[in-house]
């Protein structure tokens, strides 16, 4: 009776294995599957403007107090503002870039 015992053991193990790795492949399937909505979209436009705004404003803020204790005949806070807008562009290009990529990988698969 042992033996009988020990294999209905291992088969319900077995079905179990069996039950659970198809529960899995389901849930990843369906992730994979999901359609990011408009409130992702949002939050995606409101991260890319932020990550264009912030090296902006920094390179303000360092080109004003560069020009209070540095003057000289040219503007730091312009220069700077234009350094810290194109970096925020790259910035955001970069990110929009690796989304996109991320996107074209889930549809492949």
């Amino acid at each position: 009776m042992s033996e009988e015992h020990k294999a209905n053991t291992a088969n319900k193990e077995t079905t179990f294995i069996r039950q659970v790795g198809a529960q899995a492949a389901r849930k990843l399937k369906a992730q994979r599957g999901a359609t990011k909505g408009v409130w992702f979209g949002l939050g995606m436009s409101g991260l890319i403007g932020w990550s264009v705004t912030v090296p902006t404003l920094m390179g303000a803020a360092l080109g004003l107090w560069l020009d209070r204790h540095y003057p000289s005949r040219f503007s730091w806070t312009l220069m700077l503002l234009l350094i810290g807008l194109i970096i925020g562009c790259l910035n955001a290009w970069h990110w929009v870039a690796s989304e996109y990529s991320k996107m074209q990988e889930n549809q492949d698969e």
